[in-house]
């Protein structure tokens, strides 16, 4: 069984960071993991982020969160979402997970207005930022006063 972080002490891993190909899969595993272990803080498990990963592959976050209740390591349940949802090519999990990394919310209209005000309070250059960069800084910024 897979310690939770404790998230009102320490940020969950980069949504960079890969686990089968997929971005965002290790960070909602420690997001979900946090939560079943009342540790979550201002984290959300299945937040829109998450949902990104869980609708690419078709699958329902409750049924992933179970998983995570069982106790299952980072591996079976990489496994268990690639034997999931929708099938994804190594390619296609490769070309899904390179657009979500390089996706830049300022060049979003809808989004536009939003991603300039969390990047004000990050202190950083919208319009040359990712959704990744933001969230990475953001997580730096939360932590370093602790």
């Amino acid at each position: 069984m897979s310690a939770a972080k404790d998230l009102t002490k320490e940020a969950p891993r980069s949504p960079r960071t890969r686990l089968g190909g997929y971005v965002i899969l290790a960070r909602a595993i420690d997001k979900g993991r946090a939560s079943i272990a009342g540790t979550v803080g201002e984290y959300h498990f299945a937040c829109p982020l998450d949902m990104m990963l869980f609708d690419f592959k078709g699958v329902n976050p409750d049924e992933v969160k179970k998983l995570l209740e069982s106790g299952a390591s980072d591996q079976e349940i990489t496994a268990w979402i690639e034997a999931n949802g929708q099938a994804r090519s190594a390619e296609e999990v490769k070309g899904w997970s390179d657009g979500i990394e390089a996706f830049r919310p300022y060049d979003n209209p809808e989004k536009k207005d939003w991603f300039v005000g969390v990047c004000a309070e990050v202190g950083i250059d919208p319009a040359q930022s990712t959704l990744f960069d933001y969230l990475d800084t953001d997580d730096k910024l939360s932590y370093a006063a602790a």
